[in-house]
């Protein structure tokens, strides 16, 4: 009797698990070039080539599909500097260096025009602005609230209001996305770049937060 292979599966099944991704992408994409207010849900099904139908499936509306384009596109890295942080042995100023790179490097994934999108929308749509504000620029705030603490519990960060200060420091990052993914293309200076301004915001950030050198003992 010859040997039977295995059932192989379906691709039509392979295809049903890989739908809720392909729509996601295709509503991150959609979202970021027409607008929360522009994209329907039947331009997300057409660029994910599904039935119009499917994302009401998945996704109980708009807003929904929203929040699962910021979960699976921005949280996952949010999740990475945690993690970074968490067992990072060395000093904490070259700590905040690979953290403000890391966080360049993403700046150029699709997902990155999401938060001038969220600006954007936020007057019209404050419920989306209200989970942003929860679900991402809080536990932004949060991460740098505990690598500020780290630097002072270290001795190497001068005593400072740790949440004002986290607020202070997330601030131009999050400015420098908005404006790479708007008015970077139109910069009339030159000299004027990103990686200038990181250069810049980490010597302001780590010499105002730098602890005072300790008195050498008399000998």
């Amino acid at each position: 009797m010859p040997h039977e292979s295995p059932p192989q599966p379906a691709r039509r099944t392979r295809r049903k698990e890989a739908r809720p991704a392909e729509m996601i992408e295709a509503a991150r994409d959609l979202f970021i070039e027409r607008g929360f207010a522009a994209t329907k849900l039947e331009d997300v099904a057409r660029r994910a080539g599904v039935s119009v139908g499917l994302p009401y499936v998945y996704f109980e509306n708009k807003a929904g599909l929203f929040k699962a384009v910021v979960r699976e596109s921005v949280l996952p890295n949010i999740r990475l500097g945690e993690e970074l942080l968490d067992s990072y042995p060395g000093p904490t100023d070259d700590l905040l260096r690979l953290i403000v790179n890391r966080f360049w490097q993403m700046n150029r994934e699709p997902s990155a025009g999401l938060p001038k999108l969220v600006v954007a929308e936020a007057t019209n749509f404050p419920d989306i602005a209200r989970f942003y504000m929860e679900e991402v620029v809080m536990r932004g705030r949060r991460f740098f609230a505990r690598i500020i603490q780290r630097g002072i519990d270290r001795g190497e960060f001068r005593p400072v209001d740790v949440m004002q200060m986290a607020r202070v420091m997330a601030a131009p990052l999050s400015m420098l996305t908005i404006w790479t993914h708007s008015l970077a293309p139109h910069e009339l200076d030159p000299g004027a770049t990103a990686e200038g301004f990181l250069d810049a915001y980490l010597d302001l950030v780590l010499h105002g937060l730098r602890a005072a050198p300790k008195d050498t003992p008399d000998v």
